[in-house]
């Protein structure tokens, strides 16, 4: 009985799922014998759905029984094949092809208006003179300010169809009336390089967020920019990096490795096996090469990082990474909702697969991440527990090992204090940039036609602006005291003011000034010069 009720709510969500989207409409005329008689699941779902659409006692949204059911049927496979609604699709869509139709301004809904954080270089918007700190009030005469006002709704009157227009009548602090804009919607880059910089004279910098369709195109760009720059040794940083479209990390590894080396096997349920090979000469076959991973860094970036350490190039810095090894597929449903359906499994060059067993729920796979702080992996590479069973060996007779992650060839410890886990949590999650948003628009002149070079030479965070954060945060009230790391929160604070003025660039410049994994890599590159 007890596995009977473990079960059965997967049983009934598959049934749902097939009744709604395989099933036609039934005759209600139509005896329960009949319906039992033919031993169709589909069929008997589907008028499960009818019945309840046409005969149940209260009204019910069958839309929301169906996303309900299908996620379930999902959790039950593996942690990573997911549902994507109808109203979520489009967004997912635009962050995949790395960019979407609009006027190209980063907003917040701030009190009851729309506040403009900063125009997107090259946008429509930027074209048109929209300045950060502006209120767009109306578009095509609909108000867009008010209590009701809406992060979605917002995002519908200003997306539309490319090369269509919209009129925008707009505020700006110190300005008489209102401002008159029309604006021509174009495509508007979601940029997936967020950062490409010169940390020395010969070391390169480029971080990469995700993998999208424009991914391959914006780091090609990077590299060629650095290395027309003088740059001799590359830092590509993964950190955080969730993944995406596996094709565009193959096309990023040829830039890196010779002809004809095996860069990704997958392999279906079927055993088909699939070898992706490196297939022409790449422009950074002969630089050197680093890369930064950590604990979320999963997949695409995952395949870049095994596939380079599995082969012999680069050296890999941080800490094991998330160790997601499975390959997804989206699948539309019809109704404008799809699925991305796990369809293989991926494996290093060696034959590794670093995807971390989900065998006891999602909830026990998830739970991996607080069991690394909880067993000192952070801390300490000696607290990684490894398989011998999962021990491979590169062309060059390197030790590596599957079995949930890539773990680095240089390990680089995390500060797990409460007070440094915060003071990046608060600097990561938008909660600063809201604080720092608030602090422009009081003091939006101060930095009228400042450059970068400027702000990042003669500006600094005062003593006052950390303390009106420290209060904002109410930090001391949650008894967090962060005085020992007053530097890094002067850091932080000048790196959202930059990021609102500048953009992410210059945001990722100022956040990796005392980074410790890129220290580390400073610290071996002025060892092997040393050495030479």
């Amino acid at each position: 009985m007890g596995n009977a009720k473990k079960y059965t709510p997967l049983l009934l969500g598959i049934a749902l799922f097939f009744g709604v989207f395989l099933g036609s409409k039934l005759n209600f005329n139509d005896s329960n014998e009949k319906i039992f008689a033919t031993n169709s699941k589909k069929d008997k779902l589907n008028r499960l759905i009818d019945y309840i659409d046409y005969e149940y006692v209260d009204e019910i949204n069958t839309d929301s029984i169906v996303d309900v059911t299908v996620n379930g049927i999902l959790e039950n496979l593996d942690p990573h094949s997911v549902y994507i609604p109808v109203d979520q699709y489009e967004d997912n869509a635009d962050d995949m092809r790395g960019n979407f139709v609009g006027i190209g301004v980063s907003f917040y809904p701030y009190n009851d208006s729309i506040a403009v954080i900063r125009a997107i270089a090259g946008g429509p918007a930027e074209r048109a003179g929209i300045k950060g700190g502006d209120r767009i009030l109306f578009a095509d005469g609909k108000q867009l300010f008010g209590e009701d006002i809406h992060r979605d709704s917002i995002s519908k009157y200003l997306k539309g169809e490319i090369n269509s227009k919209v009129k925008l009548k707009v505020y700006r602090k110190g300005e008489e009336g209102l401002l008159d804009f029309t604006l021509k919607r174009k495509r508007v880059p979601i940029v997936s390089v967020d950062a490409s910089y010169k940390l020395t004279d010969e070391v390169g910098y480029i971080k990469v967020n995700r993998f999208s369709e424009t991914t391959f195109n914006e780091f090609k760009s990077a590299l060629d920019n650095l290395a027309d720059d003088g740059m001799s040794t590359l830092v590509l940083d993964l950190r955080g990096n969730p993944g995406g479209y596996i094709s565009a990390a193959e096309r990023i590894l040829d830039e890196f490795l010779e002809d004809d080396k095996l860069v990704l096997i997958t392999r279906n349920k079927n055993g088909d096996e699939n070898r992706s090979y490196a297939t022409r000469k790449g422009d950074f076959e002969r630089g050197k090469l680093y890369v930064l991973i950590d604990e979320n860094s999963a997949s695409a970036s995952e395949i870049i990082a095994g596939a380079l350490q599995d082969n012999d190039k680069g050296i890999i810095v941080g800490r094991r990474s998330f160790g997601k090894g499975l390959v997804q597929r989206e699948m539309a449903l019809g109704d404008g909702s799809a699925v991305r359906l796990t369809i293989a499994r991926y494996y290093t060059p060696t034959g590794r697969s670093i995807q971390r067993p989900y065998g006891n729920g999602n909830g026990d796979y998830y739970r991996d991440y607080e069991n690394r702080y909880r067993n000192g992996e952070m801390r300490s590479s000696d607290s990684i527990k490894v398989a011998d069973s999962l021990k491979f060996v590169t062309p060059k007779g390197k030790v590596v090992y599957g079995g949930g992650g890539i773990i680095p060839d240089i390990f680089v410890p995390k500060d797990t204090s409460v007070e440094n886990e915060t003071l990046e949590y608060v600097t990561r999650n938008g909660f600063m940039s809201y604080f720092i948003f608030e602090y422009l628009e009081a003091n939006r002149s101060d930095f009228d036609g400042i450059s970068l070079k400027a702000f990042t030479e003669s500006y600094e965070v005062d003593q006052a602006l950390t303390e009106d954060f420290i209060s904002y945060a109410r930090l001391e009230e949650a008894q967090i005291d962060i005085s020992g790391y007053e530097k890094e929160l002067r850091q932080s604070l000048k790196a959202n003011i930059a990021q609102q003025l500048f953009g992410p660039n210059a945001y990722e410049y100022f956040l990796n000034l005392d980074d410790a994994m890129i220290n580390k890599v400073l610290e071996m590159e002025r060892g092997s010069t040393n050495a030479q």
